[in-house]
């Protein structure tokens, strides 16, 4: 008989002030010497509220996690998830996607909770090389597998449309724990199966 398991999930953030938020938008943009009389821009204020506080807060969600049963043993991996986060040195987003695997232990999760966990902490202000090690410990502590691994790989607009202006420029970061942190084939196998080759 398998044992299913689900742990509420979300990051609690203050509550959201739209309203004073639309305004300081507002008193940033003329600052900046944008005219919100003009065109379409009257209700961009509070667009650009509603955007962030889209941008920065995480939806909650049920971590399922399953007896592993039959025994498997080897990797699992969700390649490919998207990012959208907001770099926290400029507040202008990162895109990208994320691979994430592990090797299971006594539980398996259910697969569309490995996207969850990394929109979990892909809102709010970031630092990719944070966000990569956070996903990692995250699904270590509450998964308790063998190995994890993260490797995310992102644009960030604060590198291609502003400073360097390095058009298509992206970033990549890794998170390797247990089996896959001390084995070099298990790591390798990883990478393969993510879909980025050798490191």
């Amino acid at each position: 008989m398998t044992t299913t398991a689900a742990l509420r999930v979300g990051q609690r953030r203050p509550d959201k002030d739209l309203v004073a938020a639309e305004l300081a938008a507002a008193t940033f943009l003329t600052a900046l010497g944008v005219d919100l009389t003009a065109g379409g821009l009257a209700e961009t204020p509070a667009r650009m509220a509603r955007a962030y506080a889209e941008l920065l807060s995480p939806r909650e969600f049920a971590f399922t996690t399953f007896a592993n049963d039959e025994g498997y043993d080897e990797l699992v991996v969700t390649r490919d998830i998207p990012i959208r986060s907001v770099c926290e040195h400029h507040l202008l987003p990162f895109v990208g996607v994320a691979h994430v695997g592990y090797l299971p232990g006594d539980r398996i999760v259910g697969l569309s909770k490995l996207p969850r966990v990394v929109q979990l902490f892909a809102h709010g202000p970031q630092l990719q090389e944070r966000l990569t090690r956070q996903i990692a410990v995250w699904l270590d502590t509450h998964l308790r597998p063998g190995a994890v691994g993260v490797v995310i790989e992102a644009e960030h607009l604060c590198v291609t449309m502003r400073g360097a202006h390095a058009a298509g420029a992206r970033s990549i970061t890794s998170a390797f724990l247990g089996r896959l942190r001390d084995d070099a084939r298990a790591r390798e196998e990883f990478l393969t199966m993510a879909g980025v080759g050798s490191p």
